[in-house]
């Protein structure tokens, strides 16, 4: 099952940033606040 997960901008003039590195697997249970991912931005 699909689930909509939303990015908080990182900083005030943030607008896009690329997934970099998926920290669950498939199928893993996450939990509120959780980190999921790790995100790269045109700053990186």
């Amino acid at each position: 099952m699909a689930t909509e997960i939303l990015m908080p901008a990182l900083s005030p003039t943030m607008e896009e940033g690329k997934l970099a590195k998926w920290l669950v697997k498939e199928g893993d249970t996450v939990s509120s606040g959780q980190i999921l991912a790790e995100i790269e931005t045109d700053k990186a």
